[in-house]
């Protein structure tokens, strides 16, 4: 198979993965990565799955790995974070089979709650990290990177970007590498990390550290291109596209391996011209090793660590040369908004009635720390908004908190809310928690999770039942709720809110935007009945507007027939047209 084609950089990477001959992948949905392990599942050579989390994910492909086969991890910045607990071990223990883990950073946090850069990551846990800069690369470096594993026996980060993982570019497909199956060999002193057997693997890394920074040199994913040797920069991935844009006649030295760096190789480099540059977006990773060396360099006091770069932003650092851009458009500012129809907007527009507070969490539902409802006050990461909501608790006590709940979805409760609701109920915590159960992984493109009754491959399995999970920890007082019974949710928050104990909401209402979601007809007004009241609009629902009479307007392409703001208006002046069966309202 030599035909090119043009492919997504995470198609590529998936397509990597299959040509390596990988046989398991294992991922939590996250952008810039989720489209990583949707591609591979049209593969059915490998196993794919959808994890609880980004530690499980990658702890099942460490399995994988020992068991003898090639085996990949996908996550985005901060998921990296939630499997730095198996990912630093593994490096010490080494592998059988090839194991990889994608790590999707995001420059300018497109998608993201920080601008973290998993270089340094990787330097703390001593595993190599190989930055593709094309669609191209990105299917040849995953390959690599599998070999790479094998061969040093460690397990190999392949960074990407927001800008590599939702950009296309032209790739050469190639066949699957059939790879036999590493026989299983049982080594307790490699594999058990006890601290006799981990003070010999440290030295064992730091070695295989060493002789791979010295084998870079030779790495064809490093290579010179020497041309005016008045200006010289060090540079990889997607920096180095604005690189070859901005500054075409300028030597290169283009890194495929970012870590760990081949010094010789970059001496040379710096030896050959007269001013040396390293580009590199966000944090100065390279720079402060390449100064460590004495070798003098230019960067981030030129350069910016917040966002991403670009061709203009080089030209104007380093040429001191800007070219004019066109003035962008003007458009009507579009603030971030819940769906028509969200189902979180219905239980937002409770809270807001009742003036509470939302300990936040990770998912669709952060737009409710936005206007017009603004209930959400924070939110730290995933799984976070039960476990701060019981710091809160303990550090004020139980009156502090009673204009509060913790907010969090299904998809985020199932990936580390289940921890945190656990030690409400040890540590003997009051307090109210909502689960936001919308069936899905909304905010990444709906993905299932181990609630949702489907696979990866939609393949239909155990759906985890969270109100029998809630009831199993021993919490007594869990109730189920439709997200838009407006009445019974407003009482069961009064009553909760109130009570001396734990309790926990789920409010169930599927999202508008899934497939199966069969909308109920469309809301229209009747303007005769209208009192002008505005409180149809207080939610925010996109598909309202007030006109210049007063009267809302209901936008027909919008509605799906929620019936929100017909539950919000006392003068009967909203009402539902259903949906004919088998077609439109």
């Amino acid at each position: 198979m030599n035909d090119s084609t043009i492919m997504l950089g995470n198609a590529a990477i998936a397509q990597g993965a299959y040509e390596a001959g990988v046989k398991v992948s294992a991922a939590y949905p996250g952008t810039p990565s989720t489209e990583i392990s949707e591609y591979i599942a049209k593969y059915p050579e490998i196993y794919a799955e959808w994890s609880p989390n980004e530690k499980v994910a990658m702890e099942v492909a460490i399995g994988a790995s020992i068991a003898g086969v090639r085996a990949m991890a996908s996550m985005k910045l901060v998921g990296v974070n939630v499997a730095a607990d198996p990912l630093y071990s593994i490096a010490y223990a080494g592998v059988n089979g090839g194991l990889v883990l994608v790590a999707a950073d995001d420059p300018g946090i497109y998608s993201s709650q920080n601008e973290q850069d998993t270089r340094m990551v990787a330097r703390a846990a001593m595993v190599p990290v190989l930055e593709p800069s094309d669609s191209e690369e990105a299917r040849i470096f995953t390959k690599l990177a599998f070999q790479y594993s094998e061969q040093y026996d460690t397990p190999i980060i392949v960074r990407t970007t927001t800008r590599l993982s939702h950009s296309q570019g032209i790739v050469h497909p190639e066949t699957r590498e059939e790879v036999p199956d590493k026989p299983y060999v049982r080594n307790i002193a490699k594999n058990v990390l006890m601290p006799a057997n981990a003070q010999k693997r440290h030295i064992v890394v730091e070695q295989r550290m060493k002789q791979m920074a010295e084998d870079a040199c030779q790495f064809e994913i490093n290579r010179v291109e020497m041309r005016d040797t008045k200006i010289g920069i060090i540079t990889s991935g997607i920096p180095y596209q604005y690189v070859r844009e901005a500054l075409p006649n300028a030597s290169v030295l283009k890194l495929g391996l970012v870590h760990p760096l081949p010094k010789q190789l970059i001496e040379s480099f710096a030896q050959q011209v007269d001013t040396l540059y390293i580009v590199e977006e966000l944090e100065p990773v390279i720079e402060e090793q390449v100064r460590s060396w004495g070798i003098p360099v230019i960067g981030k006091e030129i350069f910016t660590v917040q966002g991403e770069y670009s061709a203009n932003l080089l030209r104007k650092a380093i040429l001191h040369q800007e070219i004019p851009l066109a003035a962008p458009a003007e458009v009507p500012q579009r603030p971030p908004i819940l769906c028509p129809g969200c189902p979180h907007r219905s239980v937002f527009s409770v809270m807001k009635k009742l003036k509470l507070h939302g300990a936040g969490d990770i998912g669709c539902y952060t737009l409710g720390a936005v206007a017009p409802l603004g209930v959400m006050d924070f939110n730290v990461c995933m799984g976070a908004s039960i476990s701060t909501l019981h710091g809160m608790e303990k550090a004020k006590g139980k009156a502090f908190i009673q204009d509060w709940v913790a907010l969090i979805g299904d998809s985020t409760f199932l990936h580390t809310g289940i921890n945190s609701l656990m030690n409400m109920v040890y540590n003997k915590a009051t307090g109210t928690v909502v689960i936001l159960d919308n069936s899905t992984t909304g905010m990444t493109g709906h993905q299932d999770h181990a609630a949702t009754g489907k696979t990866l491959q939609g393949e239909t399995t155990y759906a985890i039942n969270i109100y029998h999970l809630c009831k199993a920890m021993g919490i007594e007082h869990v109730y189920e709720v439709d997200a838009f019974d407006l009445e019974g949710l407003e009482n069961l928050l009064k009553q909760e809110t109130k009570r001396d104990a734990l309790s926990v909401i789920i409010t169930k209402s599927p999202c508008a935007l899934l497939k199966e979601f069969v909308p109920k007809g469309k809301c229209i007004v009747h303007a005769d009945k209208c009192k002008k009241c505005g409180q149809c609009l207080i939610p925010g629902c996109p598909a309202m507007r007030r006109q210049e009479n007063g009267i809302p307007a209901i936008d027909a392409n919008m509605c799906n027939g929620c019936q929100l703001c017909e539950k919000r208006c006392k003068f009967e002046a909203i009402s539902l047209i259903p949906r004919k069966e088998g077609g439109k309202a």
